[in-house]
C-alpha cells in the first residue's frame, strides 16, 4: 500500500504545482510536462523535472521554484521584444537570456512572498550543487552565472546565497564602473522590458560582449523614427520570430529537448552560418562573425601558451558525496532507456563471446584421438584413425577509447544519453574482457580564461594561436575496474563543466593515450554534436583556424592505421572529417549506433581471423 500511497502523493503534487503554474501564469493555454532532465519553457509547453515517489521536502521545494521560474517568464516576458534586442553572438546570446530571466523573477518575487521563498531556496540549492563555494579563481564561475546573480542581487536587493557569496565578490570587484551603472539601470527599469533590455545591451557593450556597432543602431532606434532604421528593426523582428518557429520545429520533433537555455539554438545557428559561406563546406558557428586576413603565422596551429591547460580526473573536479548525487540523477532520468541499450549491448556481449570460443579442427592425422568417430573405425578397419586438436579464436587482445564532446551545445538530453551509453558499453565489453577509456574534453573557462588574460597581458600580439584553457577529463582509465568510476560518469550532468569544445587537440591526447597501450587492437569512438568551437581563439585567427587542425590531426591518425578511428554525429555531419563516420538526428539513437558500429569492427576482425585460420590449413594441405 506504501508504494500506491507514494505514487498517489507523487499524482497530486504534480497536479497542484501544474495548477499553481497556470495560476501564476495567468492563461490556462499551458501545457506542463513532467519529464526526466531539467526544467524549460518553449511558447506555451512547459517542461519539469519528474519528481520521485518518495517527494522529499528538499525535492518539493525546487520543483515548485522550478515552476515558479516558468509560469513568471509567461506572465511577465515578451518573446518578440526580447528577439527584437537579443545580440548575434552565443556568449552574449546566454547572458541576455539570463538577465532576462532574472528580471522577470525578480518582478514576480516582488508581489508574491511564496514564490520568492521558492525561488530562493531553488537558488541556494543550485549553487551549493554547483560547487560554488569551493570555487577559488574568477574564472571558474562562468560569466553568465556570475552576471545572474550579481543582477539578481541588484534587482532584488536581496544578498546572493551564502555558498556564491566569495566567488560572486570576485566578479564584482573586477566589472568596472560602466558595467556598475548599467547593472542600477537595468534595477530602475525592471518593470519594463524594453527599457530592461536597453539597459542590458549597455552591460554587455561595457563588458566587451555585444558589438559596438549594434548597440549604436539600437539607440538610433529608439532616438528616430527614420524609415531604414524601421525597417532594419523589422528586419530585427523577422530573424526572431524565424528563430522561434524554429524553436517549435525542434520542440514538435523531440519533446523532451525542452530547455530554457540557449544552448540547443546552437547547432541550428552553426548550420545556418555554414550555409552562408562561400566556397568551403565548413560549418559555421562564431568563427565567421569576425573576419581574419590569413597570413604564414596564422596557417600554423599552436597554442599561445599551455600553462593553464589541466587533465584531471572526474574524482578531482567535485567531492564523493556530489558524484554520488549526480550518478543517481543520471540513473533516474534514464530508466526508460537503460532497458533498449541493455539488450544491444547483451547482443553484442553474446557476439563478442562467442568469437572468444575456442574451436575444433576434425579430421586431422595427429593430435587427439576423436572418440566420436572410432565407430566408423570398428566397422571397417581399414580405415584410418581420426584425431582432433583444439584451436583457440584468433581474437586480439582490444581497447576501447570513448571521447566524448563535453561542449556546451551538448547539454541537456545529448550528454546524458552520452554518459548513460558509455557506462553500459563500459560494462559490457568489460565482461567481453575488452579493456575500455572514457575521455572527455571541454575548456576550463568560457571566453578564453588565464590564457587570453595573458595575452591581454603582453599587448594582444597577432596570430596568437589557440586561446583558451583546455579541460581534458578522464571519466575511466582504461586499466580502471568499472565498479570503481561508475560514479564518474555522473559528472557530465554537472552544469558548470559543458563549456567550449576544441577537438584537434582533444582528439591528438587521446590517440597518444591509446597509442602508448599495450593492447593489438585499439580503437577510438569520437562521440560528438558539433565543429570545433572556441570564441576567443576564432574571433583572433583566421575563421577555419580549429576546423583546418581537426582535418590535419584526423588525417594523420587515419593516415598512421595504429588506431581504427571511428566517429558519431549528434545533429552534426561528420562524414566530412571522418572516413569512418555515421551522423544521427536524435541523441536517443546514440546507444543502438554506438553498440552496431563496433559489432561491426569486430565482425570484421573475426571474419580476417577465419580467414587467415583457413589459409593457413590450406597451405597445411599443399
Amino acid at each position: 500500500m506504501s508504494g500506491k500511497q507514494d505514487q498517489t502523493r507523487q499524482e497530486e503534487f504534480k497536479r497542484a504545482t501544474a495548477g499553481v503554474l497556470r495560476a501564476i501564469a495567468q492563461t490556462d493555454e499551458v501545457q506542463v510536462a513532467f519529464q526526466p532532465g531539467p526544467s524549460g519553457v518553449m511558447g506555451k509547453r512547459a517542461r519539469l523535472p519528474l519528481p520521485t515517489r518518495a517527494l522529499p521536502p528538499a525535492e518539493m521545494a525546487k520543483l515548485r521554484g522550478a515552476a515558479d521560474a516558468i509560469a513568471l517568464k509567461l506572465r511577465y516576458h515578451d518573446e518578440a521584444l526580447h528577439n527584437s534586442r537579443v545580440p548575434t553572438r552565443r556568449d552574449a546570446r546566454e547572458v541576455f537570456d539570463a538577465l532576462e530571466q532574472a528580471r522577470v523573477e525578480a518582478v514576480g518575487s516582488a508581489h508574491m512572498a511564496g514564490v520568492a521563498a521558492n525561488l530562493r531556496a531553488r537558488l541556494a540549492e543550485q549553487c551549493e550543487a554547483e560547487g560554488y563555494d569551493r570555487m577559488t579563481r574568477k574564472d571558474q564561475l562562468p560569466l553568465t552565472a556570475a552576471l545572474a546573480l550579481l543582477a539578481r542581487e541588484k534587482l532584488t536587493g536581496e544578498p546572493v546565497p551564502q555558498s556564491a557569496a566569495r566567488i560572486v565578490d570576485m566578479w564584482r570587484d573586477t566589472l568596472g564602473d560602466k558595467a556598475d551603472e548599467a547593472l542600477s539601470e537595468m534595477a530602475a527599469a525592471q518593470d519594463s522590458q524594453e527599457g530592461f533590455a536597453k539597459a542590458a545591451r549597455k552591460l554587455l557593450a561595457a563588458l566587451d560582449l555585444a558589438e559596438a556597432e549594434v548597440e549604436a543602431q539600437s539607440d538610433e532606434e529608439q532616438e528616430t523614427e527614420d524609415g531604414s532604421e524601421s525597417t532594419s528593426q523589422q528586419d530585427q523582428n523577422a530573424e526572431g520570430e524565424a528563430s522561434a518557429e524554429q524553436q517549435d520545429q525542434v520542440l514538435g520533433a523531440q519533446p523532451e529537448a525542452m530547455q530554457g537555455d540557449a544552448a540547443e539554438e546552437e547547432t541550428e545557428d552553426q548550420e545556418e552560418d555554414g550555409a552562408a559561406a562561400e566556397g568551403e563546406d565548413r560549418p559555421g558557428g562564431p568563427q565567421q562573425r569576425k573576419e581574419v586576413a590569413p597570413s604564414d603565422d596564422a596557417s600554423v596551429y599552436r597554442a599561445f601558451t599551455k600553462q593553464f591547460d589541466e587533465e584531471v580526473s572526474a574524482e578531482d573536479l567535485c567531492d564523493a558525496d556530489e558524484l554520488g548525487r549526480l550518478r543517481q540523477q543520471l540513473d533516474q532520468q534514464l530508466q526508460h532507456l537503460q532497458g533498449v541499450v541493455s539488450k544491444l549491448a547483451n547482443r553484442l556481449q553474446r557476439r563478442l563471446l562467442a568469437q572468444q570460443q575456442r574451436a575444433w579442427e576434425f579430421d586431422l592425422e595427429e593430435g587427439m584421438l576423436d572418440a566420436a568417430r572410432l565407430a566408423r573405425v570398428v566397422v571397417n578397419p581399414t580405415l584410418a584413425l581420426s584425431y582432433k586438436r583444439e584451436r583457440e579464436a584468433d581474437f586480439r587482445d582490444t581497447v576501447v577509447t570513448l571521447l566524448i564532446d563535453n561542449s556546451g551545445s551538448m547539454r541537456g538530453r545529448p550528454i546524458t544519453v552520452a554518459a548513460m551509453c558509455s557506462d553500459i558499453l563500459a560494462r559490457t565489453l568489460e565482461r567481453c574482457a575488452v579493456k575500455v577509456e572514457i575521455l572527455g574534453f571541454t575548456t576550463r573557462a568560457w571566453k578564453g580564461g588565464q590564457s587570453r588574460e595573458r595575452w591581454v597581458a603582453e599587448g594582444k600580439p597577432r596570430n596568437p594561436g589557440r586561446l583558451n584553457d583546455l579541460r581534458h577529463v578522464v571519466y575511466k582509465a582504461a586499466d580502471a575496474p568499472w565498479r570503481r568510476v561508475r560514479k564518474n560518469l555522473g559528472l557530465m550532468l554537472r552544469e558548470g563543466l559543458l563549456k567550449e569544445n576544441i577537438d584537434g587537440e582533444a582528439l591528438e591526447w587521446a590517440y597518444k593515450r591509446l597509442r602508448n597501450r599495450p593492447e593489438k587492437r585499439r580503437i577510438l569512438m569520437v562521440i560528438s554534436d558539433g565543429a570545433p568551437v572556441d570564441d576567443s581563439t576564432l574571433s583572433v585567427n583566421p575563421g577555419n583556424y580549429l576546423e583546418r587542425h581537426l582535418r590535419k590531426v584526423i588525417a594523420d591518425i587515419e593516415g598512421r592505421n595504429a588506431v581504427e578511428l571511428i566517429a558519431i554525429g549528434i545533429g552534426h555531419d561528420v562524414t566530412r572529417y571522418y572516413r569512418r563516420a555515421v551522423t544521427i538526428v536524435d541523441a536517443e539513437e546514440l546507444g543502438g549506433t554506438m553498440m552496431k558500429k563496433l559489432a561491426e569492427l569486430f565482425d570484421e576482425d573475426a571474419a580476417e581471423a577465419w580467414q587467415r585460420a583457413a589459409t593457413e590449413r590450406g597451405g597445411m594441405v599443399a
